[in-house]
């Protein structure tokens, strides 16, 4: 391959009289090299004239082409592969030929099957969302994050927030928060078919929407638009935000304390990117995002209450079932009809007008989540459970709660044990911390009894100091001191003295 340094110097000295010959003995090329140096100002570069031919291959392409017809309807992992082919060739047809060839035809195959774009222009106010996925470590514990990506491709302003899994109430939740952020509703968003927005696409192509996501619809006004099932390509600008943010965001693994944390830290670099330039504008991001947020309407007085609803029945053991696990509530509604609200981080369940129990939301499949306040009053009729009772398990308690019930269980036996469960049940009422310290001062001042904690929590609580008056307090354990007689003393007195 010449230089274009070497065809600029040939050109000059055959313009300035050098004949072809000359030229050729000067510069050491063949004259044929001297032509085409005069011919073309600058290396043309090999340029093929006929496609290139594959004699061996060729009694065989009629053959492959049907093999990859056929793949376009089986799973993608399972399609021929080029060294696939050429074993099925080689052993099945008597194929001679290489590897190479058949790999080089199934390439340029691909090449010309691949689907072309048309350049898109986003108009201000109207957003793409979706969800994406990666490894996290939250409180030590590496698990997937499912975070949620909302972008509008105008401006490229994006939101994203983490999520333990991509629920109903996930895909609600990112959107009042989303909006939240920018202050304003999208005119629009696009989405893909997902289960969890789309419950049923009618033969006509319309939309049967989750009953979830169309309340939400309905509190916000929005329209939603929805992409071909299967292309991700319809919503490539927040496709390529999920990318984005996986790559900026999520590398290295993030490591947080909660998800709280997480999600915290997400919005602020999401803040920080609006002053990003990026290629092909001259705009910073968040300068076009103004454009965004004039055509963007109005948030409405309230934000959407993102929480699935469910009804159950709690069962004898006081728990109630929702998306595979169960949950306790006190016992006093056990075997009654009540609601259950699933939100992304709590499930709140109630009966009739009241809230009657809050649990953190677990995503394993039939975990138990129990309350050990929900089965106290149970446990102090039945007391024998108490040392089996699978609702305390774990139940981590200061350590002065374990010295209280020893002292009462071996001054009082078994009465001492339900006193004890007396003492825990005034955690339904008041804080632990503030039982905690009635426990503290009623072992430095020997009162083991219930009635004695229960005042120290008062005066505790209303900030005054005890008076524990056995004539007030009856219940609580006296000491019996025996009177000592002169003649006791007598035993003292050695014979020899007397």
């Amino acid at each position: 391959m010449f230089t274009v340094d070497l065809y600029r110097k040939v050109r000059l000295a055959c313009a300035e009289g050098m004949s072809q010959r000359e030229a050729a003995r000067h510069f050491g090329i063949s004259r044929d090299s001297v032509q085409k140096m005069l011919a073309y100002s600058v290396p043309p570069g090999y340029r093929r004239k006929a496609p290139i031919k594959r004699p061996k291959l060729d009694g065989f392409t009629e053959i492959i082409n049907a093999w990859l017809e056929e793949d376009r309807g089986v799973p993608r992992k399972q399609r021929h592969t080029a060294k696939r082919v050429f074993e099925r060739l080689r052993d099945e047809h008597g194929f001679t030929g290489g590897y190479t060839i058949v790999k080089d035809y199934i390439r340029e195959d691909d090449r010309r099957g691949r689907e072309m774009f048309v350049p898109l222009a986003h108009a201000p106010g109207h957003a793409q969302a979706d969800f994406g996925e990666a490894m996290v470590i939250i409180d030590g514990v590496e698990q997937k994050a499912h975070f949620f990506a909302f972008d509008l491709p105008h401006s490229d302003a994006c939101y994203i927030r983490a999520y333990p899994a991509a629920t109903s109430e996930a895909w609600v939740d990112g959107h009042v928060h989303a909006f939240g952020f920018f202050g304003r509703v999208p005119v629009s968003v696009l989405y893909d078919n997902d289960r969890c927005l789309v419950a049923q696409i009618l033969p006509d192509g319309t939309r049967k929407r989750a009953r979830l996501f169309s309340g939400f619809l309905s509190h916000y006004l929005l329209r939603d638009r929805y992409g071909r099932p299967g292309k991700g390509n319809d919503k490539g600008s927040v496709e390529g935000l999920v990318g984005y943010a996986r790559r900026n965001f999520m590398v290295p693994v993030p490591r947080f304390p909660s998800w709280e944390a997480f999600n915290a830290w997400l919005e602020e670099q999401c803040r920080k990117r609006q002053g990003d330039v990026l290629r092909g504008h001259t705009e910073t991001i968040g300068t076009r995002l103004d454009r965004d947020l004039e055509v963007m309407s109005a948030l409405p007085p309230a934000p959407f209450d993102a929480c699935d609803q469910a009804s159950g029945r709690v069962t004898s053991q006081a728990l109630v079932r929702y998306k595979t696990n169960d949950y306790s509530v006190p016992i006093a509604y056990g075997h009654r009809d009540v609601w259950l609200r699933g939100y992304v981080d709590e499930v709140a369940i109630g009966c009739g007008g009241d809230l009657i129990a809050r649990h953190p939301r677990s995503y394993e499949r039939e975990d138990v989540v129990f309350d050990p306040l929900h089965y106290l009053p149970l446990i102090e009729k039945k007391i024998n459970a108490l040392d089996q009772a699978a609702p305390l398990t774990g139940w981590e308690l200061p350590p002065e709660f374990a010295t209280l019930r020893r002292l009462m269980e071996a001054r009082m036996l078994k009465a001492g044990r339900r006193e004890f469960v007396q003492v825990l049940r005034l955690l339904e009422a008041f804080e632990l911390d503030d039982v905690q310290a009635a426990v503290k001062t009623a072992l430095r001042m020997g009162a083991i009894g219930f009635d004695a904690v229960k005042h120290l929590v008062l005066c505790q609580v209303e900030k005054r100091p005890p008076k524990l008056d056995l004539d007030v307090y009856p219940y609580l354990p006296r000491a019996e001191v025996g009177k000592t007689s002169a003649a006791s003393y007598m035993c003292l007195i050695s014979e020899e003295a007397r």
